[in-house]
């Protein structure tokens, strides 16, 4: 008998307006990674122009984008492997083999994706991921929720331990992460030229980048903070806060004690940061802390806020357009890429640095009313997205229905 993925009937429309959200916002901040030097996506002063209009373009965006979206994200692929390995249970499949198997292609993808389009992935950080977080699966919701804010904790720790050591490191240490926080004119000139060049040559810094995101950064933040969050994920699923079985009045105090605190921490760290003029010594490592932090209840209450607007019924429009977004959350975020690349990189139209933050938010809107417009029409006439279908005819190594 052939296992069959979720049908649409199975599917939870609460997730599927969430993914597109969350994928329509990620593009936000991953914009600067697409259009900048990758020095700037942490430290603004970097490059660019960062006065009026553009320092207040990165303002907004670091508020309420930075790290949000990508917490939303992790949640949701968390709630998303409780979900399709309960559901094979229920059919009586053990879904361990199956889960794997989907996993290993998503890492598959998150690779070439990462060394033949754009360095920042995310896929692999998942993946690898999802081979852990998996064996929680059967914990109680409260276990899920202390054992995602220790994980978080842990990097929250290195961060300020590392940060705590930098008096004993020697000045080749010090130089060296100055050079990935405020790089030199000539490392600025260099990774320009690489990425205004042809595909070849942006290979270089490239697969360079890549490495580093996906061994020294994955160890040191992304396992411990995107883990933690998909086992908050779960518990979020489990107690029904993601799929729409709360009441209003609760979803409304949820925005309310989330977002209102976690804006305000955010916030104050944005002051701090800026009377500190992002000095390595201090953003880097105790700057970093308030967004880390109080980027967790501000997604918390955009969970809320999405709830509310669906049981609202105001809205329709957006929302359905969101859904549609969000059942092709896996093709949209490959789109975003090849759009970028093409427009920023040399084998496209050649824009990388030259574009600065209030141009590139207008680049960031034309993207969402077109993914907003396309995904629905799309749908109309297929089941699943391109790359949706291909990851689900891998995975059930048959080839899915496509056309409706």
């Amino acid at each position: 008998m052939k296992i069959q993925p979720v049908q649409l009937s199975e599917r939870i429309v609460s997730l599927d307006v969430l993914r597109g959200f969350a994928v329509l916002g990620i593009l936000l901040i991953n914009i600067q990674s697409f259009a900048m030097i990758e020095a700037a996506y942490l430290n603004p002063l970097a490059y660019g122009n960062f006065e009026g209009i553009n320092k207040w373009v990165w303002i907004i965006s670091y508020l309420f984008g930075d790290m949000k979206f990508m917490a939303l994200f992790s949640m949701l692929f968390g709630a998303g492997v409780f979900f399709f390995t309960e559901r094979l249970e229920e059919k009586g499949i053990k879904p361990m083999r199956i889960h794997y198997r989907r996993t290993m292609w998503l890492l598959l993808f998150g690779l070439l994706h990462a060394y033949l389009l754009w360095y920042a992935d995310i896929l692999v950080i998942y993946s690898l991921c999802a081979v852990w977080i998996v064996l929680f699966r059967k914990k109680k919701p409260g276990t899920l929720l202390v054992a995602g804010l220790l994980f978080l904790s842990v990097a929250s720790l290195l961060y300020i331990l590392t940060g705590l050591s930098m008096p004993w490191w020697t000045d080749a240490d010090k130089q060296a992460l100055m050079q990935g926080w405020f790089p030199s004119a000539e490392l600025i000139q260099e990774e320009i030229a690489a990425y205004r060049g042809g595909w070849t040559e942006q290979m270089g810094i490239r697969v360079e980048s890549a490495l580093r995101m996906q061994i020294f950064v994955f160890f040191f933040l992304f396992v411990w903070r995107a883990g933690g969050l998909m086992l908050i994920g779960m518990a979020f699923f489990k107690w029904g806060i993601l799929s729409l079985q709360k009441s209003k009045k609760f979803y409304l105090k949820m925005l309310t004690f989330c977002m209102i605190p976690g804006l305000f921490v955010v916030a104050w760290g944005i002051k701090n940061n800026l009377d500190a003029g992002f000095s390595l010594e201090y953003s880097f490592f105790l700057g970093f802390q308030y967004n880390y932090w109080g980027s967790l209840p501000v997604s918390f209450g955009y969970i809320a806020l999405i709830m509310l607007l669906i049981k609202s019924g105001f809205l329709k429009g957006l929302t359905k357009s969101l859904q549609a977004v969000g059942r092709m959350a896996f093709t949209n975020y490959i789109l975003q890429t090849v759009i970028c690349t093409t427009l920023f990189y040399g084998h496209g139209f050649g824009l990388f640095g030259k574009l600065e933050r209030i141009e590139l938010l207008l680049v960031v809107i034309c993207i969402w009313i077109f993914q907003m417009a396309i995904s629905p029409l799309w749908l109309k006439h297929f089941k699943y997205g391109p790359l949706e279908w291909l990851w689900r005819s891998l995975t059930y190594r048959y080839f899915q229905s496509f056309k409706n």
